[in-house]
């Protein structure tokens, strides 16, 4: 029987604290116990945090919150590292889900190496295309481009392409030039067909190797779609919430704003799509205006002005240091991108252009400042800017060009970029520090798949500038390092700032979206080489746990 005095007292204090619960605001999260990096204006870090619709509710400590607020879900983040959604600047998410496909070739220490590894990759039928991606002349001992004689004596009834690690350079073997129509006397470029006395080496670049890679059949659209979730899940993995996805056409767009509004919608990762100046393109999406959807969002163009320093097919002002008859390969003609600065001013389109050498990165600032003018709200990038000539430089405060770069590309080409471009060239490049000094910020990608899809190595290499094993001691180039809060605003706020997504999201502030990432270490705090080590305990898009 129960204690009627017991109960007299226990009804008071039951009815008490329902009562005071009830006065508390809803919310749908409440996170506390946490070290929350809001990436504010101040850089605030604060302990707790309310979640609704979606949104960031408020802030505080957990006291605070706790106190004020009330939530079926309370998450006790047990004093870990919570930062904002990580957001990858430039990257090719829709390739990377292709990529899934493809044998990986990426470590390969020889060009033997990648003909064992595609044997292992399994036993093809006659007709079936062989397709791989990662190879890198850089890292074999013969420090050239591979031939394709040898894959036409293994697969001769198979059209087999091979892409570089930086998609610039393709081999194909003889079945695939034909299933490409490509021969001798079918030269898109003398520049991007290599051949050598007179016959086909395979070695195909720039638009001559997008023209290979398009020949390759597509996935259905279910495939497809497996393949894009695939690629979503991995970057949930490594705390992504957003990806700016450097060209795409309107079909693949398309799908991807039906993955982004369909009934899986809600664990879809934002994606700043830019496209492809192409006709289709420009019909269906640029002349009707921005297209913004809460996932998805479609208001600028990307071009190429050139090819790739690994593949010694960017633009540069003097020839290569290791191959003086080389300056490189102009990708677009400098009225070709006048043309298309005019169509994106005229239809409110960021333009958003790849540019390596300093001859590139020379004349995008040059046409871009025709158009520009002088200071402005325009936000126009130069993807990559590698090599810039320090006489040029001034160029991108002086039009408020955002510098848009990939931190681990400096760690990854630095074994070989002074081969390239010689001992004082090589100082003018991957130059981040100079860079964000212009206006005082830049952006920061991974370029995934040709570098490792984690934000956390943008991070370190930007900090540390050292590959993920350390290497070399001191950083290489360490005047261009970041500090610890330009590298975290690099992949947050100033990302989404170049993505014009900052209202928005990159950082955690009441009203915004709650795209969180909880770590099991603290990047901002723990000794600089221990950075690569650190995990992601989970990541929350819209306030929803999506790994």
């Amino acid at each position: 029987m129960i204690n009627k005095k017991l109960l007299t007292l226990i009804l008071p204090l039951f009815f008490l604290f329902h009562s005071c619960n009830l006065m508390k605001t809803k919310a749908d999260l409440i996170l506390y116990n946490a070290r929350i990096y809001t990436v504010d204006s101040v850089l605030a870090v604060t302990e707790a945090m309310a979640v609704k619709k979606g949104k960031v509710l408020a802030l505080g400590t957990s006291k605070e919150i706790l106190e004020k607020y009330r939530s079926v879900i309370r998450l006790d983040a047990g004093g870990r590292a919570v930062f904002p959604g990580f957001i990858d600047a430039h990257c090719h998410f829709y390739g990377y889900a292709l990529n899934f496909r493809y044998v990986d070739l990426n470590g390969c220490k020889s060009f033997d190496e990648v003909l064992d590894r595609l044997k292992k990759s399994g036993e093809y039928k006659q007709g079936d295309w062989v397709v791989g991606r990662g190879w890198d002349q850089n890292r074999w001992k013969e420090k050239v481009f591979p031939d394709r004689k040898k894959l036409d004596e293994l697969y001769p009834l198979n059209p087999v392409v091979l892409t570089r690690i930086d998609g610039h350079v393709v081999l194909a073997n003889n079945k695939a030039l034909q299933k490409a129509g490509v021969d001798a006397r079918h030269l898109f470029n003398p520049d991007e067909v290599e051949i050598i006395k007179g016959r086909l080496t395979g070695i195909l670049s720039e638009r001559a190797a997008d023209h290979m890679r398009n020949t390759i059949p597509k996935p259905n659209t279910e495939d497809l779609v497996k393949l894009l979730i695939r690629a979503r899940e991995n970057c949930f993995a490594v705390g992504l919430t957003t990806v700016s996805d450097a060209g795409l056409d309107a079909e693949t767009v398309d799908l991807l704003d039906e993955l982004s509004s369909g009934p899986d919608s809600s664990a879809m990762i934002r994606i700043y799509a830019m496209l492809e100046p192409g006709k289709d393109n420009v019909e269906r999406y640029i002349k009707n205006g921005a297209y913004l959807r809460p996932r998805l969002h479609v208001n600028s163009v990307k071009v190429y002005a050139d090819g790739s320093l690994g593949s010694r097919t960017a633009l540069m002002k003097k020839a290569y240091s290791d191959m003086s008859c080389l300056h490189g390969i102009q990708v677009i003609s400098a009225d070709s991108l006048r043309t298309i600065c005019k169509l994106c001013l005229e239809n409110g389109y960021q333009l958003n252009t790849h540019a390596i050498g300093d001859s590139a990165n020379k004349m995008v600032l040059d046409i871009y400042g025709e158009f520009l003018k002088g200071p402005n709200d325009l936000r126009w990038r130069i993807e990559h800017c590698q090599v810039v000539d320090p006489a040029d430089m001034h160029k991108f405060g002086e039009y408020s060009v955002i510098p848009s770069v990939q931190a681990t590309h400096a760690t990854s080409d630095m074994g070989w970029a002074e081969d390239r471009l010689g001992p004082e060239r090589v100082k003018w490049a991957y130059a981040y520090k100079n860079l964000m000094k212009q206006n005082g910020w830049l952006a920061n990608g991974t370029d995934f798949p040709i570098e490792n899809i984690s934000p956390i190595y943008t991070f370190y290499a930007a900090v540390a500038r050292k590959d993920i094993k350390a290497v070399p001691e001191g950083g290489f180039q360490p005047e261009n390092a970041l500090t610890r809060e330009e590298a975290l605003r690099s992949i947050t706020i100033w990302a989404a700032m170049a993505d014009f997504w900052d209202s928005e999201t990159g950082s955690l502030e009441p009203g915004k979206n709650a795209d969180f990432v909880i770590l099991d270490q603290d990047i901002m705090e723990i000794p600089e080489d221990d950075i690569p080590f650190t995990k992601v305990v989970s990541t929350y898009l819209s306030g929803i746990e999506v790994r």
